[in-house]
């Protein structure tokens, strides 16, 4: 799971290909061990989200795919975001109702997301602490926690750093 560096990389200028080709690696061994494949669609909206770091909304992705000939029905990009959700290479974020690559897909992890209001980059950040502690309060009162989604957002050092307010 990520630590301090690498989220402060994500939200850092850098060689978005270098890490997309990363992630693209890890996805393809993943999707093997899991019986699926990448579909030309599938890899296309990977490599859509994968380019700024950025959540995007599904017909965001919908129309960089229509304009690359994939089609323009919202099936199309609904199906191949939820695949990716499916099998741990995007997540969902509540929040903004967009999809976000999965940095770490090689991993199994259920991350915390910032969010970046400004430039709307999502860096994944470890939730297990956070989680604990949601789970021992609940428990307390007798509450079980099944689920816990955690979303922060804020403004990343970059943007705060331009003063943005």
């Amino acid at each position: 799971m990520p630590h301090d560096d690498a989220i402060a990389a994500t939200f850092a200028p850098h060689d978005h290909g270098e890490c997309a080709s990363r992630v693209l690696d890890e996805a393809a061994t993943r999707l093997a061990g899991q019986g699926a494949r990448l579909t030309p669609v599938r890899r296309r909206t990977l490599e859509i989200l994968l380019e700024s770091h950025r959540a995007m909304g599904a017909y965001e992705v919908l129309d960089r795919l229509a304009a690359e000939g994939f089609g323009r029905q919202p099936p199309v990009a609904y199906r191949a975001l939820e695949f990716l959700v499916t099998h741990g290479l995007a997540h969902r974020l509540q929040r903004l109702n967009a999809f976000a690559a999965c940095l770490h897909p090689g991993h199994d992890h259920h991350p915390a997301f910032l969010i970046c209001r400004s430039c709307d980059k999502v860096a994944e950040a470890a939730a297990a602490p956070i989680r604990d502690a949601l789970t021992a309060v609940a428990a307390q009162g007798g509450f079980r926690v099944e689920r816990v989604t955690v979303e922060a957002l804020g403004l990343c050092a970059t943007c705060a750093a331009e003063g943005v307010a």
